[in-house]
């Protein structure tokens, strides 16, 4: 089991991989986010596009997807999340896209009012086929402790 205690500020893993298919894409975009750039190769022509790309909110879920993935077989302490700092779609994500992410841990910090939990500020990095950034956010999660009542966790 994976604790507040064990993550290090520092650490970096690349992992995943997502293939973004073209009908995945339109499912998601009539249900969430149907602007026409997103449903219609000829408005998306429109636009500085070019071509039908996925949501943003698409993106944040196959990033999402990719993380829990790479983090099933390993048990962690996770009581959630509170939120999403400074999220940016960097760069457009189409079909035929291959995704693949970076995490760093960039801070931490043990609650003062429930000893038991702390956050940990999470840098969350998409990647397509060529490397280039699509996605940057940061995430905030709530772990347990191990040993609540130990001072330097």
């Amino acid at each position: 089991m994976i604790y507040f205690e064990d993550m290090l500020v520092g650490t970096t893993e690349r992992f995943g991989r997502y293939e973004v298919q073209r009908e995945d894409v339109l499912d998601f975009a009539r249900k969430f986010d149907p602007h026409p750039f997103h449903l219609s190769d000829e408005e998306a022509a429109k636009t500085h596009f070019g071509r039908i790309s996925a949501s943003g909110w698409h993106t944040c879920a196959m990033t999402m997807a990719m993380f829990v993935e790479h983090i099933q077989d390993i048990p962690h302490a996770s009581h959630g999340g509170v939120g999403i700092d400074e999220l940016r779609w960097t760069r457009p994500v189409y079909p035929g896209d291959i995704l693949s992410m970076e995490t760093e841990i960039l801070r931490k910090h043990r609650s003062r009012s429930r000893p038991e939990i702390g956050s940990v500020w999470t840098r969350m990095t998409t990647f397509n086929q060529d490397n280039v950034i699509v996605l940057d956010m940061t995430a905030i999660g709530i772990f347990a402790l191990r040993d609540p009542a130990a001072d330097n966790a």
